[in-house]
């Protein structure tokens, strides 16, 4: 098994913001892998199916980003996966621009505090992420907190949305040939 962890904020309030661009993604891969409607169970949403031979979970923390660590940790105690085999994270990041993407086999949390909670609550760095860029406020005057929950101005929404069919290679690659590969590929 696989798992895939789409970092977001649950509720109405949360929907559109940068923040979840993880969770749009996710649904994403869920539709286009044809894996049955999200369902909740416990603190998640989670979306189950075959990807070739492997069995894939996608996962929505609903603890918000910040406690996001607490369903990882369930998660990895509960299937056995391995953070570093197993696992790969789909977050927002500020320092890149709006719809770029970066995809790393470990690493810090570069100050993201939903990768803090999870590299804190499985005791590694060193698990797989992707990256999707929301950009940073060009006005230091502007709280980091505030930016990433308000939603993306129309024109960065679709730079965004523009980069998932992208992202969804990215991660198939991920599946069926691992993190090395997919990076060499699919960064840059």
């Amino acid at each position: 098994m696989k798992a895939i962890v789409a970092l977001g904020n649950p509720g109405d309030r949360y929907r559109d913001t940068r923040h979840n661009v993880g969770w749009w993604l996710a649904e994403r891969l869920r539709a286009a892998w044809s894996f049955p409607a999200f369902h909740a169970r416990d603190a998640t949403r989670t979306s189950e199916g075959r990807r070739g031979e492997r069995t894939v979970r996608i996962v929505e923390p609903l603890t918000y980003v910040n406690l996001s660590g607490r369903v990882v940790r369930d998660l990895m105690v509960e299937t056995g996966l391995s953070p570093a085999e197993d696992l790969l994270v789909l977050v927002d990041d500020v320092s890149l621009p709006p719809g770029a993407l970066r995809l790393r086999a470990g690493g810090s949390s570069g100050g993201h505090n939903g990768l803090a909670s999870i590299e804190e609550a499985v005791g590694t760095r060193e698990y797989a992420r992707l990256r999707i860029g929301v950009g940073r406020p060009h006005d230091d005057r502007i709280d980091l907190a505030e930016w990433v929950l308000a939603p993306l101005p129309g024109p960065e929404e679709e730079s965004v949305l523009e980069t998932f069919p992208r992202a969804i290679e990215a991660v198939d690659c991920w599946l069926v040939e691992g993190v090395e590969a997919a990076m060499s590929r699919h960064n840059g």
